[in-house]
């Protein structure tokens, strides 16, 4: 059965915002201490990798907040 979106396909909605997502999972891997690479980075723990996108969540819904303001 084909289906027209692209839900767990690892592509993004918008191709242009592939850049600033990388940009910002860098900067909040920075801030929590979790040593990201460039390219591939299957040596972090479940922990970690998990710590990076939590916090990336946290901030986006703290932006959105703000701006619901």
């Amino acid at each position: 059965m084909a289906s027209s979106n692209n839900s767990g396909s690892g592509r993004m909605a918008v191709p242009e915002a592939k850049e600033a997502m990388k940009r910002f999972k860098e900067e909040v891997a920075s801030e929590i201490g979790v040593p990201l690479k460039d390219g591939y980075n299957g040596d972090l723990t479940s922990k970690q990798a998990g710590s990076i996108g939590g916090e990336m969540v946290k901030k986006m819904i703290m932006k959105q907040e703000e701006q619901m303001k």
